[in-house]
């Protein structure tokens, strides 16, 4: 059994983590600052297991870490929009939380360090029109957000080659499921065709991402700590790749059970500063120690059609 810290706990990947650690009947400290996008409905769901604690702090100011095997930092500011309007909470959270939790880890170091397996994101890379990228490519981020998460993945580095903090840093693409903060593509598509209104996308909607089941990334992160190497980067993909009109056209066929003009229901003309084009990863690291994707987007994205739509959520 092992005894684990998840920092965002009620968040979206946060929580589909925490639930698949309970599960495999690890103890669970959870950490969550409760920001606009927690959910409160997980802490009671966790809370029924005797394996659950819970601590409401903010990464980058809490002072304490129990003795735990290992901190998984899902903690952060993910969304690129807030990020190009306001990038104060995203360097506090995303950078100065990853360096508290780093000297928190450091401070161990007279007994046994934890382990610090941080989520970063395929946008560190930057984007790229063809081909895939590996985890040796060189980091060229795009916007305030993956700017920031590039400096924690840098900060990272900095302190296990200083101080030797052990650490994975797991880099995934695209994530989807349910419960997702409506802020993202496919929940929000759902919230505006609940509205009655017309889907925002970028563009002409042909920028391109690669989806990721939240469930497959929680999976791959346990095959990485049981499997993988410590001290190390790996890339997670999910191998499904689209273009936003596409997958928002799926929605659409989700939504009415049958293809409906796209015209109709989303509105091309805006634009976010610093686009990327296109995401992509080489993860044959992480296939190479037998780790698969199980989730099919099609069969998921009907579920999470019908679950948004039976339950809005603003």
């Amino acid at each position: 059994m092992k005894v684990v810290a998840v920092t965002g706990c009620l968040g979206f990947m946060g929580s589909h983590f925490t639930r698949a650690c309970l599960l495999r009947g690890w103890r669970v400290w959870g950490i969550d600052k409760k920001t606009y996008a927690a959910r409160s409905e997980h802490l009671e769901e966790f809370q029924h297991s005797k394996s659950f604690k819970f601590l409401e702090a903010d990464i980058a100011t809490m002072d304490h870490l129990y003795e735990v095997d290992i901190v998984f930092n899902f903690a952060a500011e993910t969304h690129v929009d807030n990020s190009i309007v306001d990038s104060k909470r995203f360097l506090h959270t995303n950078i100065m939380g990853v360096e508290n939790i780093l000297e928190l880890v450091r401070a161990k170091r007279n007994y046994e360090m934890p382990v610090l397996v941080h989520l970063s994101t395929d946008e560190v890379y930057g984007d790229l029109t063809a081909g895939n990228h590996r985890e040796t490519d060189p980091l060229k981020p795009s916007n305030p957000y993956s700017a920031s998460k590039a400096a924690a993945d840098m900060l990272i580095l900095g302190w296990h080659r200083t101080h030797g903090v052990p650490f994975v840093i797991v880099r995934p693409t695209n994530n989807y499921g349910i419960d997702q903060y409506p802020e993202k593509l496919i929940p929000k598509a759902v919230k505006y065709l609940s509205l009655g209104k017309k889907i925002p996308l970028h563009g002409d909607g042909s920028f391109v991402r690669n989806w990721l089941h939240a469930d497959d990334t929680a999976s791959a992160i346990l095959h990485i700590v049981e499997h993988g190497e410590r001290n190390t980067i790996y890339n997670v993909s999910g191998n499904y790749e689209a273009q936003n009109k596409e997958v928002v056209a799926k929605v659409l066929r989700c939504y009415f059970g049958k293809d409906v003009p796209l015209e109709d229901y989303a509105q091309f003309n805006y634009v976010r500063m610093g686009e990327d084009i296109r995401y992509s990863l080489d993860d044959s690291r992480l296939r190479e120690l037998g780790w698969k994707n199980t989730k099919n987007f099609d069969e998921e994205l009907a579920r999470i059609v019908d679950y948004y739509k039976n339950k809005f959520t603003w």
